[in-house]
């Protein structure tokens, strides 16, 4: 990724524009063959001469123009034809985007395994499910897993959809009007850089569609927050139904030495607010004055490097700490159990409205049992089993079913069926 966003690199992507264009016009009969050859052949990208040249004129663009125009002749002045400097960086710009999305898509795929791996490994690893940070019902790691597989597949179409709105490109002149130059160029440098000519342009591209970039890098460096938060949640001392792998001879902290902390997971959190304030510096980039102004190219000389080098970071960061991530299944039932089973309490409710009670008294009767149970340490079943209001409607056998943790696991099967197709048996 880094390679991508190199001064070669990115010189030599304005240097495909300019001969593409030059191509072009050779095609409608304005440059000669010759000229295209010299070019090709002569044309070479020395970034410190380009440097040097900036110095001066104080315009990147007349400064690379002039470097390579020193190596190449004569035959350099058909280079720029009718162009202003925006048709090169913007053109340029989208196959820079381009480029670093297909890597980001890669590293999703390889996530995708991953989490797809986990999610199969642990479909029946019984876990509590939390809703406000309080057990709510059972559920498994495995579900954890392919939910969170399912989002980044959501993640995967929405950045194939912004490297496609981003992947347009413009050579149309100072103000889009084509004043100078045959709309054929545009077409011809768009096609072979695998771009789609604007349909309408003014001096630039409009950052609408760079916003939209961004924005997706910024929802799935999100989605790692969220998967990297609930990791150390579940870390947590108190908890330990999950651990980041820690390798022989790490250490966790200068002055405690049993400590082994979340340190991948807070990494990655952290990062994520670098990648989403890149998405509010491309939203501010939309409005420029008038056909343009440059306020915007100081922005996205940050934030184009920046943000798909630390989102490709956090995918094969985040990957690799999942692939490696340490489960507690027995620590998992036993934080299921704490809770004296009224963790079923949902069940018994609908078992006694089944039978002919009011929700409103059904409610306050699994209610008053669940409390005792939660304040005194008692079992939940032993409660309902000595409740006549219970017991009037449920015989032991009906609470012996109820109190069955398969119940909660019996749509699993059809949950991965939804996620996973006909990989999910």
């Amino acid at each position: 990724m880094v390679s991508i966003w190199s001064p070669e690199n990115r010189y030599q992507k304005w240097l495909d524009v300019e001969i593409l264009a030059c191509e072009a016009m050779a095609k409608l009969g304005k440059v000669p063959e010759s000229a295209i050859k010299t070019i090709k052949e002569k044309a070479a990208i020395n970034v410190a001469r380009i440097d040097e040249i900036e110095k001066i004129t104080k315009h990147d663009v007349i400064a690379f123009l002039t470097s390579i125009t020193e190596k190449v002749g004569e035959d350099g002045r058909f280079l720029h034809m009718g162009m202003t400097s925006s048709d090169v960086l913007d053109t340029s710009y989208a196959v820079l985007l381009k480029e670093a999305a297909d890597i980001l898509l890669e590293d999703i795929d390889h996530l995708l395994k991953v989490l797809q791996r986990r999610a199969f490994e642990h479909k029946n690893t019984l876990m509590i499910g939390r809703s406000h940070g309080i057990h709510a019902e059972p559920i498994t790691f495995g579900l954890k897993m392919a939910l969170w597989y399912q989002e980044i597949e959501r993640n995967r179409g929405r950045l194939l959809s912004a490297r496609d709105t981003v992947s347009t490109g413009k050579i149309s002149g100072a103000v889009g009007t084509f004043s100078f130059i045959d709309p054929f160029v545009e077409e011809y440098v768009c096609r072979n850089l695998g771009l789609k000519p604007a349909p309408v342009s003014s001096q630039i591209v409009q950052r609408d569609r760079h916003a939209e970039f961004f924005t997706t890098l910024a929802i799935i460096a999100s989605s790692i927050d969220k998967f990297a938060q609930e990791i150390r949640l579940l870390q947590r001392t108190e908890v330990r139904e999950a651990e980041e792998y820690f390798s022989p001879g790490q250490k966790g902290s200068s002055a405690m030495p049993h400590k082994r902390n979340p340190v991948l997971s807070e990494n990655l959190s952290g990062l994520a607010r670098l990648v989403r304030s890149y998405a509010v510096a491309a939203l501010e980039d939309v409005a420029l004055w008038h056909e343009r102004d440059i306020s915007h190219s100081s922005v996205e000389r940050v934030i184009g490097p920046d943000a798909t080098i630390v989102l490709d970071f956090m995918l094969g960061r985040f990957t690799g700490m999942l692939d490696k991530l340490v489960v507690y299944p027995a620590r998992m039932l036993q934080n299921l159990n704490m809770t004296h089973g009224v963790v079923f309490s949902q069940m018994v409710l609908l078992a006694l409205i089944d039978k002919g009670t009011t929700r409103e008294d059904a409610y306050a009767v699994v209610q008053k049992n669940a409390m005792r149970s939660w304040e005194e340490g008692l079992e939940f079943k032993a409660l309902l089993q000595k409740d006549s209001a219970v017991t009037r409607y449920l015989t032991k056998e009906d609470l012996k079913s109820i109190f069955n943790v398969n119940n909660f696991l019996k749509n699993l099967d059809f949950i991965f069926g939804r996620v996973f197709g006909k990989e999910s048996k």
